[in-house]
């Protein structure tokens, strides 16, 4: 499942440029190819950040991963330097996926994987004991 769609990005970004974007035979309508493999690029990169702290796929689609994949997907259609505020929401889509691998950010997702040791109490790591009935023989 997607993280994002044609119709998504359509929404939020409008169909003028998208048409800009992903016209790339001159047909005067968005090629379906293009966006779709952009929005495969951009939920492979997602899948990777997730795939440390999560299980894949993830049931639903959070509303932030959402939002990170509209900002990626948007950057990855542009074959030639995006203007500021595109580069700069890609950036903090990037910053965010680090932080939720890294744990920082939490997902309000099902199959989260905590984070452990594999520990489950205390560990006592017992010394070799210098003084036992042997070697004290004689003055007990």
């Amino acid at each position: 499942m997607p993280y994002t769609d044609l119709g998504k990005l359509t929404a939020r970004f409008g169909e003028d440029l998208l048409l800009q974007l992903a016209d790339r035979d001159g047909s005067g309508a968005v090629d379906d190819g293009v966006v779709d493999g952009a929005i495969a690029d951009t939920d492979a990169a997602i899948d990777g950040y997730l795939a440390g702290r999560y299980k894949l796929p993830l049931a639903t689609t959070p509303p932030l991963l959402a939002d990170l994949a509209a900002a990626i997907a948007i950057y990855k259609l542009h074959t030639y330097e995006p203007d500021a505020k595109i580069a700069e929401d890609y950036k903090d889509a990037m910053r965010q996926l680090r932080e939720i691998a890294a744990g920082t950010i939490r997902l309000p997702a099902e199959g989260v994987e905590p984070e452990g040791t594999g520990a489950s109490g205390v560990r006592v790591t017992d010394r070799e004991r210098p003084f036992t009935e042997q070697n004290l023989k004689g003055f007990i």
